[in-house]
């Protein structure tokens, strides 16, 4: 091999040992930007599953409960919404504290009036 030839070959390996760097490192930090992917993904899941509970207990509530609870309410993490849009429906919204323009569950419940029979 001649001299030129041997220069000319010592550039393209660091051509190339440059390259593999620049690809490992986009590559490490893809991986970093998926395991904070998980990790958030996995925190706004228990979340939901702590809302999903709060929702259960409050769609348990009998008539008077709810009426108590009529309006907006900080419960942890949570913001509990009750309205009553008819007089035997009682919509109940979960959201959570740091974004209150999304409301992440919502359900409906009916509680009939109380009869007035002697």
């Amino acid at each position: 091999m001649r001299r030129g030839e041997r220069g000319v070959a010592l550039l393209e390996v660091l051509a190339a040992v440059v390259i593999l760097g620049i690809t490992g490192l986009a590559l490490v930090q893809l991986v970093g930007a998926g395991t904070r992917a998980v990790a958030r993904a996995r925190e706004r899941e228990r979340e939901l599953e702590d809302e999903d509970r709060l929702l259960a207990a409050y769609t348990l509530l009998r008539r008077e409960d709810l009426d108590l609870r009529l309006g907006d309410r900080e419960v942890g993490a949570s913001l509990v919404n009750v309205q009553r849009p008819e007089r035997t429906l009682y919509r109940i919204a979960l959201k959570h504290t740091e974004a209150v323009a999304v409301e992440d569950l919502v359900t409906v419940v009916y509680r009939p009036e109380a009869s007035h029979a002697p």
